[in-house]
């Protein structure tokens, strides 16, 4: 290859890194004033689209997970938090914030695509039910299977499903996935599931005895205080509660 052949490959190859540095840039977003223990309401950085709630989100005692649809872990603490608004829907409020592991986890942000778009015709946590309850049939899956796979999901949750498909790739969409993940950074978690409760990660603990709270280790002996709603319940909620002054019964 002669020299000229050389420079230009030299500077094609620049331009390319340039790119793919501003497009990661251009992802990143700055929620340096955001309070990340309040509800979010939409606005123009998170794609004009809300967090998703569930429960009394006007309680004092809000938990927002931090989760990745192809996480295990947080395809087994689904049930759990189902049980824990289900219990104290009243007194607690909930929100899921998307925190896809790109690196380990390549359909997770496709999967929370497919959530908000499920979300945009008011069915976000149909969808995110589904994820997690049929996750072993869209996991090993990949480019146009995978799409189907989503848009007859959407389709037996009554959702259109050429609207979906539009919107799987809508720029809101991953304006709101993004800043999701920006929020869990800030707030550093440490993997997922990430559940916060004024602003302390309390998920983040395993239970020894079952009844002492231990910092979270790989002792399969110590359940992570998230795979138990009884646990979650009475050594995570119920603290939480009282600490504010509301009434448990």
């Amino acid at each position: 290859m002669t020299k000229k052949a050389w420079v230009i490959v030299a500077v094609l190859c620049a331009g390319i890194l340039g790119g793919l540095i501003w497009l990661s840039r251009s992802s990143q977003i700055d929620v340096s004033n955001i309070n990340i223990n309040a509800i979010q309401a939409a606005s123009a950085m998170s794609g004009n689209i809300a967090d998703h709630t569930a429960g009394n989100v006007s309680s004092k005692v809000i938990v927002i997970e931090y989760g990745d649809y192809q996480c295990p872990g947080c395809a087994a603490a689904a049930p759990m938090v189902q049980k824990i608004i289900t219990k104290y829907g009243d007194k607690v409020g909930f929100v899921f914030r998307n925190f896809p592991l790109y690196n380990s986890h390549p359909n997770a942000f496709a999967a929370a695509s497919a959530a908000e778009a499920a979300g945009l015709q008011g069915k976000f946590w149909e969808m995110h039910d589904y994820l997690y309850t049929n996750r072993d049939g869209w996991v090993n899956l990949d480019g146009q299977n995978r799409t189907d796979y989503f848009v007859n999901a959407a389709k037996s949750l009554g959702i259109n499903t050429s609207t979906f498909t539009n919107e799987l790739t809508d720029a809101r969409i991953k304006k709101k996935i993004d800043f999701d993940v920006a929020m869990g950074k800030k707030a550093v978690i440490a993997g997922t599931p990430s559940f916060f409760i004024d602003g302390k990660n309390v998920g983040d603990q395993d239970v020894k005895d079952g009844k002492t709270l231990v910092p979270s280790d790989n002792d399969s002996s110590t359940p992570s205080v998230w795979s138990d709603a009884d646990l979650f319940g009475t050594l995570i909620i119920e603290p939480a509660l009282k600490s504010h002054g509301i009434s448990i019964n």
